[in-house]
C-alpha cells in the first residue's frame, strides 16, 4: 500500500472518529460545520457522553465467588486497591498486633471467570522491623501463599453452595 493510501485512510478515520469524542456543542451542528468545510457528510454517530440514559456495567470481569471470598478471607487487611474489572486485590502493609517486628501485604489475582483453582493466585510480600526502626524485606514461606489461595477457594465454594441452595 502507498504512503498516500496510507494517509488517506489515516486521514478519513481521524475524520469519522473524532467528532464522537467531542463534548461541546451540538452533534448536528457539528456535522453540519464537517460538511460545509470539507464538503464531505461525516456520519451521524451516537454519542454515549450526550445519552440521558444510564451506563450499566456488564459486571465484574471475574469470578464473583471469588471476588466476594478474596475480600472477605482478607477482611483484617487494610485495602490499597481495589479493581474488579482486572481481578486485582491489593492490601496496605499489615502488622499483627502480637508480633510488631514483621508486616505482610498481599497481592489477590483472579485470572478467570470460573472458579477454578487455577483462577487465583495470591502473592505475599514481608518485611521485617530494623533496630534502626525502618523496614527491610524479608523472605516469605510459599505454605503462606498456598494456605490463603485454600481460604480463599474454601470460602468461595461456600459462597456458591449457599447461592445454590436459596
Amino acid at each position: 500500500m502507498s504512503d498516500s493510501r496510507i494517509l488517506g485512510a489515516a486521514l478519513l478515520a481521524a475524520l469519522l472518529f473524532l467528532p464522537a469524542c467531542s463534548t461541546r456543542g451540538d452533534a448536528s451542528a457539528s456535522a453540519q460545520t464537517d460538511q460545509r468545510s470539507s464538503g464531505f457528510q461525516l456520519p451521524s454517530l451516537p454519542n454515549p457522553l450526550r445519552s440521558n440514559r444510564p451506563v450499566e456495567p456488564e459486571g465484574i470481569g471475574v469470578n464473583g465467588y471469588l471476588w466476594r471470598a478474596s475480600l472477605d478471607t482478607i477482611s483484617f487487611m487494610p485495602l490499597s486497591e481495589v479493581d474488579p474489572f482486572g481481578g486485582v486485590i491489593i492490601t496496605d502493609w499489615y502488622a499483627n498486633p502480637q508480633m510488631t517486628t514483621e508486616r505482610f501485604k498481599l497481592t489477590v489475582y483472579i485470572l478467570d471467570t470460573r472458579l477454578r483453582a487455577d483462577a487465583l493466585a495470591v502473592n505475599v510480600f514481608r518485611q521485617v522491623r530494623e533496630e534502626t526502626g525502618g523496614w527491610i524485606d524479608a523472605e516469605t514461606n510459599p505454605q503462606t501463599a498456598y494456605e490463603i489461595e485454600n481460604a480463599i477457594l474454601t470460602r468461595a465454594r461456600q459462597l456458591r453452595i449457599a447461592r445454590l441452595e436459596d
